[in-house]
């Protein structure tokens, strides 16, 4: 019996063995670290001959730049989306630019000659090269402009780049270690640091660090292989270009009049009889007429006498409200922009005017950066000749980040928030501008980097008449204040206090059924707009339009503003 129960007793004894150590190799080879390495062109995104990664310290550029007998040419968009956007690509002219604040620089593709402010210059290499579509920007140029360093590595061909200074963490090797693709012992290799290297600490995990090393690799080390983290400051020597600004004395306190033909112009004086407080004038004189930058005019230089003898600053506006015109084909050709410009500063100097006010909407996110260069161009000639640059722009949404708030913050004197249209013509019944849109436009605005001190408020004059008939549509009219409190009178309404608005609010029906509603501009609510200039310490105020206002209201603006 002991005979037949030892083998068995072997055999399981023999079971658990195997078993045991096929646990064990599983365990064990599962914190084995593996030594397989991942191919360099394939971390980096390589697919094709001549193309060179980027590395933009923590991370890589999504597209590829090249080298040309060992000098590197940087991408247009790694440029423009990460290294300085005041590169401007005019794939019609094939023709690179950078707007300082004081010269607007011209290098045509496959050059080594280029202009600053006409001035021909020259460099030692090919400033831009232009392969298929793509632009790439010789690296040295890119950095004279640019608070960046480079260096150029091989095996693979790459370029860093660092230009972001300040405060980092970084941490010393203990022990040579590999750097991983992912954190784990069985992500592949990417590279190799040794003791005493140091790296850029990305992100500290449970048991792995995400690092930066010196040689371009973003990867992973384990916890245990890295010294204690410190923060160290990295800088460069480099002068950032100052734009200097016209920057009144005064509070602004601006109202646009509009006008719709020469004969407009004539009725200046009678237009601003009671006006009281008011310090500048806008114009609507000025249009984009074509699509080689020409422009239509109503400007007349007995109205800038009348103003100046008022002790008024006249600051023209220019629209893009010509539907014929096709604005994409303006400010995306630099010769149109060229002429628009120069048609506008001789216009100014022509009539003595003291300011521009540009007022371009609905431009498309297409044309944003075309739009900032245009400004950039202009803001050049408006410094040389002494005259006030401002932008009008909405109150900020999402889908208008284009308009880059910020950079035109940064080229312009002062920068209007048109704080109106909260509800327009086609929408539903509402407030034009609510105490609430206000203050968001405000806040939105210096959000997106526009110093408070550039910022001027626009409120408006007017209100909308809405009428929603039996059948649910919806219409509506623009009207002043004397108006909306006549239209009241003559249907023996009268308008109660909205908390909710911080307006005045009256409804009605007519004998048809149809529902009336109004949201009022007046004293009262004008009053609250103004006191948000001392609030938010605006540079000032600016109202659309003349002639929708009563005299009583100019007081209300200077004595709360």
């Amino acid at each position: 019996m002991k005979k037949k129960i030892l083998p068995v007793i072997a055999a399981a004894v023999l079971i658990v063995i195997l078993a045991a150590i096929l646990i064990v190799g599983k365990v064990v080879d599962k914190y084995i670290p593996t030594d397989e390495r991942m191919d360099s062109a394939e971390y980096y995104g390589i697919t094709g001959e001549g193309q060179v990664p980027v590395i933009l310290q923590d991370e890589v550029a999504p597209e590829q730049s090249m080298l040309v007998e060992g000098v590197p040419y940087l991408n247009y968009h790694t440029v423009k989306d990460s290294l300085n956007s005041r590169f401007y690509w005019d794939s019609t002219n094939q023709l690179m630019l950078y707007t300082t604040p004081t010269d607007v620089i011209k290098i045509p593709a496959g050059s080594a000659e280029y202009t600053v402010s006409g001035e021909e210059k020259s460099f030692d290499q090919i400033i831009v090269r232009l392969e298929g579509e793509t632009p790439y920007i010789e690296a040295d140029f890119v950095k004279q402009y640019t608070n960046m360093t480079y260096e150029t590595l091989q095996e693979p061909d790459r370029i860093l780049v660092t230009y972001k200074w300040g405060t980092i963490q970084q941490a010393k090797v203990k022990r040579d270690e590999d750097v991983r693709y992912q954190g784990g012992v069985k992500s592949p290799i990417l590279t190799e640091v040794s003791k005493g290297d140091l790296v850029t600490v990305l992100e500290q995990l449970e048991n792995w660090t995400k690092v930066a090393t010196a040689d371009g690799y973003i990867g992973y080390v384990r916890n245990k292989k890295l010294g204690s983290v410190k923060e160290t400051t990295i800088s460069n020597e480099f002068t950032e270009p100052e734009y200097t600004r016209i920057r009144k004395d005064y509070t602004i306190n601006l109202v646009w009049h509009q006008i719709s033909n020469m004969d407009s112009n004539y009725a200046l004086s009678t237009d601003i009889e009671s006006m009281t407080g008011v310090n500048t004038i806008s114009p609507t004189w000025f249009s984009v007429a074509s699509k080689d930058g020409t422009i239509s005019s109503l400007a007349d230089a007995s109205y800038v006498e009348t103003a100046h003898e008022k002790g008024l600053e006249v600051w023209g506006l220019v629209d893009n409200f010509n539907q014929e015109v096709d604005m994409k084909e303006v400010l995306t050709n630099t010769t149109a922009r060229e002429k628009l410009t120069d048609q506008l500063i001789e216009a100014a100097l022509e009539y003595q005017l003291d300011g521009l006010n540009i007022d371009f909407e609905n431009l498309g996110e297409e044309l944003g950066d075309a739009y900032i260069e245009f400004l950039r161009e202009l803001s050049v000639q408006c410094r040389k000749n002494g005259l006030v640059l401002s932008s009008d722009n909405t109150v900020p949404r999402d889908f208008s980040s284009y308009y880059q708030r910020g950079e035109q913050a940064e080229v312009v004197d002062y920068f209007i928030i048109m704080g109106y249209d909260e509800h327009y013509s086609g929408s539903e019944p509402g407030s034009v501008a609510s105490l609430s849109f206000e203050k968001e436009g405000i806040e939105a605005t210096i959000a997106e980097g526009v110093p408070a001190d550039k910022i001027i408020s626009g409120v408006p004059f007017y209100t909308r008449l809405w009428k929603t008939d039996t059948n649910g549509e919806v219409s509506s009219e623009a009207i002043g204040m004397d108006r909306a409190d006549a239209t009241l009178e003559a249907n023996g309404v009268t308008a109660n206090w909205s908390d909710e608005t911080s307006q005045d609010y009256a409804e009605y029906h007519d004998p048809d059924g149809a529902l009336y509603q109004i949201w009022l501009e007046n004293e009262a609510s004008i009053e609250l707009k103004a006191k948000l200039v001392p609030e938010y310490q605006l540079a000032g105020i600016a109202a659309w339009k003349l002639g929708f206002e009563r005299s009583s209201i100019w007081d209300v603006i200077s004595t709360n503003m």
